[in-house]
C-alpha cells in the first residue's frame, strides 16, 4: 500500500508534521511518501492567473494523490482555518480537478498548542473535504501539543495515545 502523508503547514518546525511522522511509525511496513508543502509553492490563486494556465506544482500535487492508495494528513490551524499555504495548493488543485482527493481513504488529523487542538480547521475539513472526494475514515485532534507530545517519544498523554492508537487500528481495518 502506498501512503501519501503531509502536514498542512510550510513551517520548518511544524507540530503537525511531527504528529504525521509519529503516526507513520504505525505504517512502516507500507510505502510512505511524506511530502513537504514547500515543494508545491506557487503564486496565490486568482482567476486572472488561472487564465494563463495552471502551475506545474498543482498538477504535481494531484499526481501525488493519484499515485497513492491512502492519505494521512494533519492540518495546521491559522486563524481558525487552513494555513494559507495549504489553502492555496488546494485552490489551484481544485480548479484542475474538483475531486482533489480522488476518493482516497484519509486519516485526517490536526494539532495546535491550544486546548481545541485545531478543532476549527478539523471541523471545516470534515465538512468540506468529502465534497472534494476525500473518503475520511478517521479523525484525530491533539490538543495542547507541547504538553501532550514529546519530540523523542511522541504522544505522552496515555489517554490521548490510546485514543490515537484505536483510531489508527480502525483506519487500518477500514482500508484493509
Amino acid at each position: 500500500m502506498k501512503i501519501l502523508a503531509f502536514a498542512g503547514s510550510t513551517s520548518s518546525t511544524s507540530i503537525n508534521k511531527e504528529l504525521v511522522k509519529f503516526v507513520l511509525k504505525s505504517f512502516q511496513q507500507h510505502e510512505i511518501n511524506l511530502i513537504d508543502l514547500n515543494d508545491f509553492s506557487m503564486p496565490v490563486f486568482s482567476v486572472d492567473l488561472e487564465k494563463k494556465g495552471f502551475p506545474n506544482q498543482a498538477h504535481d500535487f494531484l499526481n501525488q494523490i493519484k499515485e497513492c492508495d491512502v492519505i494521512i494528513c494533519s492540518l495546521a490551524e491559522h486563524n481558525r482555518s487552513y494555513s494559507a499555504a495549504f489553502k492555496n495548493i488546494f485552490d489551484w488543485a481544485s480548479r484542475i480537478n474538483v475531486k482533489v482527493f480522488q476518493n482516497k481513504p484519509m486519516l485526517l488529523m490536526s494539532t495546535s498548542p491550544g486546548g481545541y487542538g485545531g478543532g476549527n480547521v478539523m471541523n471545516t475539513a470534515k465538512t468540506f473535504f468529502p465534497q472534494f472526494a476525500a473518503d475520511v475514515k478517521e479523525t484525530f485532534s491533539l490538543s495542547k501539543f507541547y504538553e501532550n507530545f514529546d519530540l523523542e517519544s511522541g504522544i505522552i498523554n496515555p489517554e490521548l495515545l490510546k485514543e490515537l492508537n484505536e483510531k489508527i487500528e480502525n483506519f487500518k481495518n477500514e482500508i484493509a
